[in-house]
C-alpha cells in the first residue's frame, strides 16, 4: 500500500507540470539558438559529406581490392589447373608406359613358362635312357662315355629348370610390382581428374553467377591439408616408382633373353654330346660284336676241323690195330702145333724171323698207338675249348646285341622326339 501512495503522488507531480505555462525565452536566445542550430546542423553536414566521400574511397578500394585478388585467384587457379595438367600429361604417359611394359612383361613370362614345360620331356628322356642302360648285362654294363654325358644331361636340364623356375618367380614378383605402380599412378590420376574437374568448375565461377552461395567454415583449414611441396613430391615419387620399375622391368627382359638363349644353347650342345656319345658307342659295339661274329664263325669252322681230325685219327688208330692183332694171332697159333710138328724147320726159323719183325712192328705200332691216343686226347680237349669258347663268344655276341637294341633302338630313337627349341 505504502509503495502504491508513492507511484500515485509521483504520477500527480508530473501531471501538475504539464498543466503549467512554458517558459518564456528572450529574442536574443532565440538568435543564439537558430545560429547554433546552423552551425551544428553545418557541422553534421560536413562530417556526413566527408564519411560519404570516405565510404565512397573504401568502398572503391574494396572493390579494386576484391577485383585484384579475383583476379589474382583466378590466375592462380587457372596456373594450378596447368600444374594439374602437365602432371596428368606426366601420369598419363608414365601410365601407358608401365601399361605396355607389363604386357611385354607377360609375353616373356609365357615365354619362361613354355620354356620350362619343354625341359621336362628331355629330362625324362634322359632319365629312362639312363634307367634304360642298367639292363645292360656282362661287361658291357659299363660307365661308359655315353652315361658319363647322360648324367650329365641330367644335370645341366636339371639346373636349368632351377634357374627358369627361379627367373619365373622373379618375373611374376616384377609384374606385381609394376601392376602396383600402376594402381599408384591410376589413384594419383582419378585424383587429378577429381580436382581438374573442381577447378574447372571454381575457375567458371563469377559474381553472376546464379548458384554462388556462403558455406559455413569454407575458410576453416582442416588437419588433412598438405603443401604444395609435398603434393607435388607425392606425384613426383609415383612417377618415380613407375620409371624404376619400367627400367628394373627393361633389365629383367634383357636378362630373361639372355637365359632363354643361354640356356637354349647349354641344352642343344650337351643334347648333341649324348647322341654323339651314342652313335660313338653304338659304332664300337657294333663292330666289336661284328669282330666277335667273325671269331664266332672261325671257331666254328676250327671246331668242324677238328672234329674231322678226330674221326681221322680214330680211324688211323683202328687201321693199326688190325695187322697186330693178326701178328699176334699168328704167333698164339703156332705155338699149339702137336708133337713132332711143333720143329724148327725152315718154315718155323721164317715164322721166327716173322714173329721178330712182327714183334719189333708190334713195339712200333704200340708207340705209334700210343702217340696216337695222345694226340686224340690233345684234339678232344681242344675240341672241348673251341666248344666253351663258341658257347661264350655267343654269349658275347647276345650281349652286344642287347646293348645296341638298348643304345640304338630304345634309347637313340625315343631320343628323336627331344626337340630343343629357343622360346
Amino acid at each position: 500500500q505504502e509503495l502504491t501512495c508513492v507511484i500515485f503522488r509521483t504520477f500527480l507531480k508530473k501531471m501538475s507540470r504539464l498543466f503549467q505555462a512554458p517558459p518564456k525565452f528572450h529574442p536574443s536566445e532565440w538568435h543564439v539558438a537558430n545560429k547554433m542550430q546552423c552551425a551544428s546542423t553545418e557541422s553534421q553536414k560536413s562530417s556526413s559529406e566527408r564519411m560519404i566521400a570516405e565510404s565512397q574511397r573504401l568502398v572503391d578500394e574494396i572493390e579494386k581490392t576484391t577485383q585484384k585478388t579475383q583476379s589474382d585467384v583466378n590466375k592462380k587457379i587457372e596456373q594450378r589447373l596447368e600444374e594439374i595438367k602437365f602432371w596428368r600429361q606426366e601420369l598419363d604417359n608414365k601410365l601407358e608406359q608401365i601399361i605396355n611394359e607389363t604386357e611385354v612383361l607377360l609375353t616373356f613370362k609365357t615365354r619362361l613358362e613354355k620354356a620350362l614345360e619343354s625341359c621336362k620331356e628331355p629330362l625324362v628322356i634322359a632319365q629312362k635312357c639312363l634307367l634304360n642302360r642298367q639292363s645292360r648285362v656282362g661287361i658291357d654294363l659299363v660307365h661308359d662315355e655315353v652315361e658319363q654325358e647322360l648324367v650329365k644331361e641330367v644335370e645341366v636340364l636339371q639346373g636349368v629348370i632351377a634357374l627358369l623356375e627361379r627367373t619365373l618367380e622373379q618375373t611374376i614378383e616384377q609384374i606385381r610390382l609394376n601392376r602396383s605402380a600402376k594402381y599408384n599412378l591410376e589413384m594419383d590420376l582419378k585424383d587429378k581428374f577429381t580436382a581438374s574437374k573442381i577447378d574447372s568448375y571454381c575457375a567458371s565461377l563469377t559474381n553472376n553467377t546464379p548458384d554462388v552461395r556462403y558455406a559455413d567454415n569454407a575458410v576453416k583449414i582442416e588437419g588433412n591439408f598438405i603443401s604444395p611441396e609435398d603434393w607435388t613430391d607425392f606425384s613426383n615419387i609415383n612417377v618415380e616408382k613407375a620409371d624404376k620399375q619400367r627400367n628394373n622391368s627393361l633389365s629383367l627382359r634383357a636378362m630373361i633373353d639372355s637365359i632363354l638363349s643361354q640356356t637354349a644353347n647349354d641344352m642343344h650342345k650337351q643334347y648333341e654330346m649324348v647322341n654323339v656319345a651314342f652313335r660313338n658307342r653304338v659304332k664300337e659295339v657294333r663292330d666289336a660284336k661284328h669282330k666277335l661274329e667273325i671269331l664266332l664263325a672261325s671257331v666254328m669252322d676250327e671246331t668242324a676241323l677238328q672234329e674231322k681230325n678226330i674221326a681221322a685219327l680214330k680211324k688211323a688208330i683202328a687201321d693199326k690195330e688190325g695187322p697186330v692183332k693178326v701178328a699176334q694171332t699168328r704167333l698164339e697159333a703156332r705155338n699149339h702145333r702137336p708133337n713132332v710138328e711143333l720143329c724148327y724147320d725152315t718154315v718155323q726159323y721164317k715164322l721166327i724171323s716173322e714173329v721178330q719183325e712182327i714183334t719189333n712192328n708190334i713195339q712200333r705200332q704200340v708207340e705209334m698207338m700210343k702217340e696216337l691216343k695222345d694226340t686224340l686226347a690233345q684234339a678232344e680237349t681242344e675240341l672241348k675249348g673251341l666248344s666253351r669258347r663258341q658257347l661264350s663268344l655267343e654269349e658275347e655276341i647276345q650281349v652286344k646285341a642287347n646293348t645296341l637294341y638298348i643304345d640304338e633302338v630304345l634309347c637313340m630313337q625315343m631320343r628323336e622326339s627331344v626337340c630343343i627349341n629357343n622360346f
